[in-house]
């Protein structure tokens, strides 16, 4: 498909099933129209994209009993598959999956602003996440295919499912980070009820053929709708057994407190952040200028992992924010599929408006705007601001603000900074800029206990896919990465018996006879 391809809505995606039990339901209620933020006209007017089914409590509840179901107390024909098989019905459905690329790029650009290279990015990066996890869960197997003596007890570990999943994705990565938790999800055995984000949503519906051929009835069941009207009615009946979202914590919190039965529910979440950039004086500013722009500004600044705040000494302010500020205005706005646009309309209708309330509540305290577009405003964007200096007074130093703003504060003394991050509510990332090891050694031995990831002269990221990812405080519970997904979905479990004469002949039959899916020395290749 071509560029100009791109550019144009050929025809609406009218979603009018949803997956339950295995099948595509034809939805007969009220249905949501999709826009993009995107014009298709020379006067300005969002696009309509197409509908999706405007579900209800009731639906919500007959899908999460097919879930139930599929999962049957763990009795059910998927938690209790051969690993062998369920890699099967994995591998099946992502190669479906690579089929719709062009039709799920499209969407990335129209839904949710994300430009061509990015879109095609993620699309390529989830195709890659699933096939490594087919292969870590292979080796996971391999690594669980043998008996354990001690203590005079032979003792079988494996690692099983948690039950039934309510899978909650993001609009910024609505393919990757969803996937991120649906996949490892569903092949350790458990069973799962999905909820697209609000925007983002559309670019499922390529992919709901792939899910409902691939997997056993009931074992993935995808609803649409608001949260509060189809997933808090699933939270309240106390059957779900895992709550995997990717989001923000006030959703999250609210979410738990409808569950009945907190101390069962098992959460793996991945929330906001405040990421900050810290510029020593020691910094190459060429270096620290360009990876500050890409964590920043790349998806316009919202990505949990972007950075939110940058920290610049005193020694060096002045060169970083007249070079930072003139870098920041030469980044080109444009339609995603456009060459070498790097400033994308954002889908949100009112994240421009939002963005103008950080900017002014700034400017009144004290701040002021470095670059010259920053600020300008139209239907579909607002153009970055380079706001300093910045004090802890402003709302845009105290919110995560998701969206085109750069705060920069300059500092000092590192100890008072170290304070400022230790206060924070959050603490997922850091990027570290310097080249001096004296000062870098010990400022590393403290960043890596109040964030999990100090990026060293480079922008914070969630990448590659088999690096831990996750936060302190509000940023996340649980890790999510190749490896540890898997393990954030399941719990060690096992077979044990006394070693004696009578036991051992048993587990020999129990091998020799393969009747169990459990207990097996299988070696997968």
């Amino acid at each position: 498909m071509t560029n100009s391809n791109f550019s144009k809505i050929d025809s609406l995606l009218h979603q009018t099933t949803y997956l339950d039990n295995g099948k595509l339901v034809k939805w007969e209620g009220k249905m949501d129209e999709v826009h993009s933020t995107i014009s298709s006209t020379d006067e300005y007017k969002p696009t309509l994209l197409g509908t999706v089914p405007h579900m209800d409590e009731k639906t919500a509840l007959d899908v999460l009993d097919s879930a139930l179901n599929a999962y049957e107390y763990g009795k059910g024909e998927w938690p209790t598959m051969k690993v062998k098989d369920r890699i099967k019905c994995m591998r099946n459905f992502v190669e479906l999956m690579e089929t719709k690329r062009e039709e799920v790029v499209k969407l990335l650009m129209w839904e949710i602003g994300k430009t061509l290279p990015d879109s095609e990015k993620e699309f390529d990066r989830t195709v890659d996440y699933i096939y490594d996890t087919i292969e870590d869960y292979k080796q996971l197997d391999r690594d669980s295919d043998t008996f354990q003596k001690v203590g005079g007890i032979n003792a079988h570990i494996r690692r099983g499912p948690l039950g039934v999943v309510l899978c909650l994705g993001p609009y910024n990565y609505p393919l990757n980070e969803t996937f991120a938790l649906l996949i490892p999800a569903l092949i350790m055995g458990n069973t799962a009820v999905f909820k697209p984000a609000k925007h983002g949503v559309l670019l499922l519906s390529p992919l709901l053929d792939a899910f409902q051929k691939s997997f056993p009835a009931g074992v993935i069941n995808v609803i649409y709708g608001r949260g509060r009207e189809v997933a808090a009615p699933i939270m309240k009946t106390g059957r779900i057994d895992v709550l995997a979202l990717i989001g923000n914590s006030k959703s999250a919190i609210a979410l738990q407190d409808q569950h009945p039965y907190k101390n069962r529910l098992r959460l793996i979440l991945g929330l906001e952040a405040k990421n900050p950039a810290i510029i020593l004086p020691s910094a190459d500013l060429d270096l620290a200028i360009d990876e500050c722009i890409n964590g920043t500004l790349s998806y316009n600044g919202q990505r949990c992992t972007a950075l939110k705040i940058v920290y610049v000494h005193e020694d060096i302010r002045e060169e970083f924010n007249k070079r930072f500020a003139k870098r920041v205005d030469g980044l080109k706005f444009g339609q995603p599929w456009e060459e070498g646009v790097k400033l994308t309309p954002l889908p949100e209708p009112g994240k421009p408006a939002y963005i103008k309330e950080l900017i002014d509540d700034a400017k009144e305290k004290g701040a002021e705007i470095l670059n010259a577009k920053g600020g300008e405003t139209s239907e579909n964007y607002i153009y970055p601001a380079v706001l300093y200096p910045v004090t802890e007074s402003m709302r845009v130093y105290q919110e995560e603000q998701f969206g085109p703003v750069i705060p920069v504060k300059s500092f000092s003394d590192i100890q008072d900074l170290l304070g400022e991050m230790a206060k924070s509510n959050y603490g997922q990332q850091v990027s570290l800029f310097g080249d001096n090891v004296d000062a870098l050694a010990p400022l590393i031995d403290v960043l890596v206990n109040l964030v999990c990831r100090v990026n060293l002269n480079s922008s914070c990221q969630r990448g590659p896919d088999v690096l831990p990812f996750t936060g302190r405080k509000d940023s996340a519970v649980g890790t999510l990465s190749v490896h540890d997904a898997l393990r954030s979905f399941s719990i060690r479990t096992f077979v044990a018996s006394k070693d004696n004469p009578k036991n051992n002949e048993i587990l020999k039959k129990l091998l020799k006879s393969k009747k169990s899916n459990f207990v097996n020395t299988d070696y997968l290749l």
